[in-house]
């Protein structure tokens, strides 16, 4: 059996904030949520979907750290900057393809979420998978999720030329390989649009 990972069911999201909420509570984000809510095709859908790190296989945040400030951990978990070493510039934040490192300027540090790790690392799960009622976070085995759910997780995305693998696996439609993340947003190889990925369950 696989370790656990958390999947991200947008499907499942019901809009609640209860992981934002949650997010606050954990130890190491003094009192800052690092997940925040999209809200998908604003325009004809209250639809939204939970934004956590990816915690991708070779994290562009660390790549273009002037300072090596951004460390992963030997299981995989990319974590915030280092407080010591962190100097502001902003370029995690920038070259990140999933929009998710934040520059506060109150402490002048970049923080994003750490997958909740002094929790996970001991066997726990992170706040925002603990709470949600709907289970669109879900921190499970690949083997439970595939017995449980219809979708299938994906953890590999193209932007462009470069192909992103990421730690955090994220529920679409069977069949889809991978997500091709265009100018305008994502877009399945099989030309299904956007939308699909919220018809499953």
């Amino acid at each position: 059996m696989s370790e656990r990972a958390l999947f991200i069911d947008y499907s499942r999201c019901i809009g609640c904030q209860a992981c934002v909420q949650a997010c606050q509570e954990c130890d190491t984000h003094r009192g800052r949520s690092m997940i925040h809510l999209e809200t998908i095709q604003r325009r004809d859908s209250v639809q939204t979907a939970p934004q956590v790190c990816m915690h991708c296989e070779d994290p562009a945040c660390a790549r273009v750290c002037p300072a090596d400030a951004i460390k992963k951990t030997p299981d995989g978990v990319v974590q915030s900057s280092l407080k010591p070493r962190c100097i502001g510039c902003s370029n995690c934040v920038l070259s990140c393809p999933f929009g998710v490192p934040k520059y506060f300027v109150e402490i002048d540090q970049m923080m994003k979420c750490d997958l909740c790790y002094d929790r996970t690392s001991v066997g726990g799960k992170p706040m925002c998978a603990t709470v949600c009622p709907s289970q669109a976070l879900t921190f499970t085995t690949l083997e439970e999720v595939q017995r449980t759910r219809r979708g299938r997780p994906v953890n590999e995305w193209t932007f462009g030329q470069e192909v992103v693998k990421t730690k955090v696996f994220v529920m679409v439609p069977p069949g889809v390989e991978r997500v091709d993340v265009l100018p305008g947003g994502p877009s399945l190889p099989d030309a299904t649009d956007v939308a699909s990925l919220l018809e499953e369950d």
